[in-house]
């Protein structure tokens, strides 16, 4: 088993995996039965391939209960509308997939289950909720494994607290901490959420403030430090801003508040106590047999039984 010393907890986003895993495995891999499962066995070989590289004595899936919580959308009407594949009145609303993904998703829960890996989830919480929080309650180093950006609002070099990021892919991850935040956009390390309120991020659906884009954004806040200064430099008149970016800010004021709240990650959430030490072998051998064999998962199920034991070992 891993020494204390060398304990480490890997939190996954796990739809931001599987979505990646979906798109990068050929969909001609398929269950006996003819049933896509390109996003379980691609997500399972992330896995193998993440224990093996990383090395976690702890692991948790993170889970979106609710992928466009309703307090989020009442702050920023705007915020995921575009992924919206159908509104469901007084619950989560569906996200835009594919069909052959959500067919998938129950199989991925099935065989996390099996193995015995954590999988936690919160309502009205998306799977960055979860990270957040139980960033905040880690008592070991974090990696947090996204395509995400936001989530590079929680890289904190005192709690070694980093984001390994998949945008070149599993294989080529960028190990994001302070200095590479700093490096990548001129800001300082952990104030990428106030930065990406102010510059916009479509991806998400945030406007951004008109006329403020990546430069700008950054120039705010490393003169400023964070949000709340350059708030407090609008109403500065020896502040330094320039007018017309004064008058612009001032007029985007409801946007920035609502904003700021949209993107930052809860680090409290309620959450169910869950084990999250990494596995040795599945827990469920009969079931994980089961599945393996149902869906003809192969040499993905074979790689990640043995990079638990190799990392148990």
């Amino acid at each position: 088993m891993p020494s204390a010393a060398s304990e480490k907890t890997l939190l996954l986003d796990t739809a931001s995996l599987y979505f990646r895993a979906f798109f990068g495995v050929p969909d001609s891999v398929r269950a006996p039965d003819g049933t896509p499962v390109n996003a379980v066995r691609g997500l399972l070989d992330f896995i193998a391939r993440l224990v093996t590289d990383h090395q976690p004595s702890h692991l948790v899936a993170c889970w979106d209960d609710d992928w466009r919580p309703q307090w989020r959308v009442d702050l920023l009407p705007s915020y995921k509308s575009h992924r919206v594949a159908e509104e469901v009145p007084g619950g989560p609303d569906v996200e835009e997939a594919p069909d052959a993904l959500e067919t998938q998703v129950p199989l991925i829960r099935a065989a996390l289950a099996a193995l015995g890996i954590a999988v936690v989830g919160a309502p009205g919480c998306e799977a960055d909720d979860v990270i957040g929080t139980l960033t905040a309650r880690s008592p070991r180093p974090v990696d947090v494994v996204t395509g995400d950006r936001d989530l590079f609002q929680l890289v904190d070099d005192s709690r070694a607290v980093r984001v390994l990021y998949t945008a070149r892919g599993v294989g080529r991850l960028d190990i994001v901490d302070e200095a590479w935040v700093a490096k990548k956009y001129a800001i300082p390390g952990r104030a990428y959420a106030d930065y990406a309120v102010l510059r916009g991020d479509p991806s998400d659906g945030l406007p951004g403030v008109p006329g403020v884009g990546d430069k700008t954004a950054a120039g705010l806040i490393s003169k400023y430090a964070d949000l709340d200064g350059v708030l407090a430099a609008v109403e500065d008149d020896s502040s330094g801003l320039a007018p017309g970016l004064r008058l612009k800010l001032r007029q985007a004021g409801d946007y920035l508040t609502a904003a700021r709240a949209v993107v930052t990650v809860l680090p409290d959430a309620e959450l169910p106590e869950v084990d999250a030490t990494l596995p040795s072998a599945p827990a469920d051998p009969d079931g994980w047999a089961q599945l393996v064999r149902q869906w003809g998962l192969g040499g993905s199920a074979e790689r990640v039984v043995a990079a638990l034991a190799q990392r148990a070992g």
